[in-house]
């Protein structure tokens, strides 16, 4: 089976520590979190895709994501159906809570970069022996910055994103694991918390 690759997120996350995520808010209220962001200077949106509504503010969010030069990408792909539905909602990229080789390539063969979640040593290695480099670590509130710290070692290659409980609070903490970048949802909800995350910006 040829190799696929999620490379493209090398670019995607240059200079971007955080993404931010915006799980089930409705179109309206996507957008205005997603200007709060981008005026942040978070350029990386993730927007999970589990009913109706949130295809609807993936669409919304992606056209002005592209009008604005940002990225935007669907996450909770867990199928190669959430893939085409991504994909015809104008997403840039797949992010999944854990790794699913037949979604993984789905996705890649439809020309978006596919983020698999892992949680263990053994799913680093199965995505990585698939040719993906960028993982998505869930849940890393639970797993700990230490666990990062741990798979460096055998995984050097691996570029992680941390997902789950993650916010102004500890993210630090994770990112001088060496997490290449941590993804935020309902902090940036939080006004106490957007100073902050902007601090972490321009660190």
């Amino acid at each position: 089976m040829t190799a696929i690759s999620n490379a493209e997120f090398d670019a995607i996350f240059e200079g971007q520590p955080l993404m931010a995520i915006f799980r089930g808010m409705g179109a309206e209220r996507s957008l205005e979190l997603a200007e709060l962001a981008w005026g942040l200077g978070i350029d990386v949106i993730e927007l999970p895709i589990q009913t109706e509504a949130d295809l609807e503010a993936l669409r919304a969010v992606a056209a002005a994501g592209r009008a604005a030069g940002r990225i935007v990408g669907a996450g909770t792909v867990v199928s190669v159906r959430h893939v085409e539905l991504a994909a015809s909602a104008g997403a840039a990229f797949t992010v999944s809570p854990g790794f699913d080789p037949v979604v993984s390539r789905a996705s890649a063969q439809a020309g978006l970069p596919p983020m698999p979640g892992v949680a263990t040593a053994t799913e680093v290695q199965a995505a990585m022996a698939s040719g993906l480099t960028w993982l998505k670590a869930f849940p890393a509130s639970l797993l700990g910055p230490a666990w990062f710290q741990a798979m460096a070692a055998p995984f050097p290659g691996a570029r992680f994103v941390a997902t789950g409980g993650m916010d102004a609070s500890n993210a630090g903490a994770f990112l001088a694991r060496g997490v290449r970048a941590v993804a935020v949802g309902s902090a940036l909800e939080d006004p106490a918390q957007l100073p902050a995350l902007a601090a972490l910006l321009a660190e």
